[in-house]
């Protein structure tokens, strides 16, 4: 896999991306609903060995993008249920905005530039191989290009804070649709799973020096914070009815350099969350939390 190497901002860009490591954390509850269902489980709540409760990275990220694309930015992963373009897929998505530019030396610079979600979490854009003929490509093991992105914010699992109880109901998920209706398919049956009670937290992190790489900067960082105690509005589905998914807190973290006054294993560990879902914060000196109340 070739790696171009993204485009070296100038002196410019780099004043106006992130100039502060900024460290973040919510607390969120889980009352009666799925939160992030495993497709090779049957759609069962994800749940670690312990019994903890857990909810990727993955699907964060997609509440994430759903928020932001909601308050206005320009998203490229979208929803296919809450896209705002006619795209088909990513490749005509990046296709319409960058046109002959994609797959060029400049393909980087202008996809961050382009969409909030690239210049935050990174992407990875494969493209196929020039060569013509499929056995020529494959002996020389040259599959094709891709241009790979690293994205300044990362954001971790949610954990809850103890074990989860998991109740399984038996529900009719189909009708006949032939017949008299007197006989039932054999899908007709399902099962629908959910979480009684939890509380989870995740944390995330802004790193500058990979700011400078994509252009995000303290009004990015600024859309996500805005964001964050609302990261589970108009989300609503069968699996996760309306209110049972709340965030409590959210912590905010502004480190006064780039580098960041602490590591961010040890802000992330001043944090204890209890299970009804109240916080203890250590103390830091010089790094004052901000706490965020949830929406």
């Amino acid at each position: 896999m070739l790696k171009p190497p993204l485009p070296k901002p100038n002196k410019e860009n780099i004043m106006s991306t992130l100039q502060n490591k900024i460290d973040f954390a919510v607390v969120l509850r889980v009352t009666n609903a799925n939160p992030n269902g495993d497709p090779l489980n049957g759609n069962r709540p994800r749940a670690d060995y312990d019994g903890h409760g857990e909810i990727t990275d993955v699907c964060i990220k997609r509440k994430l993008r759903d928020r932001l694309l909601e308050s206005g930015q320009s998203i490229f992963v979208q929803s296919d249920d809450r896209k705002v373009d006619d795209a088909k897929s990513l490749k005509a998505r990046a296709d319409a905005a960058l046109g002959k530019k994609l797959g060029s030396s400049e393909t980087a610079k202008l996809a961050c530039e382009q969409w909030f979600d690239v210049r935050a979490f990174g992407q990875l854009f494969a493209f196929k191989s020039d060569k013509k003929g499929k056995k020529d490509a494959d002996a020389e093991g040259d599959s094709g290009v891709s241009i790979g992105i690293r994205g300044p914010v990362t954001v971790q699992s949610a954990f809850s804070v103890e074990p989860v109880d998991i109740s399984s109901t038996q529900i009719t998920k189909s009708v006949s649709g032939e017949g008299d209706g007197s006989k039932r398919g054999s899908d007709t049956m399902g099962m629908k799973h959910r979480v009684d009670k939890g509380v989870y937290v995740f944390f995330g992190s802004m790193n500058p020096q990979l700011a400078e790489r994509t252009g995000f900067n303290d009004a990015d960082a600024e859309a996500i914070k805005q964001i964050l105690p609302k990261l589970f509005e108009n989300d609503e589905s069968s699996a996760r009815p309306a209110g049972s998914m709340e965030v409590l807190k959210a912590v905010w973290w502004k480190h006064n350099c780039k580098s960041g006054q602490y590591s961010s294993a040890k802000v992330h560990r001043s944090l204890t969350v209890q299970s009804d879902g109240g916080i203890q914060l250590g103390k830091l000196d010089g790094l004052p939390p901000e706490i965020l109340d949830g929406f």
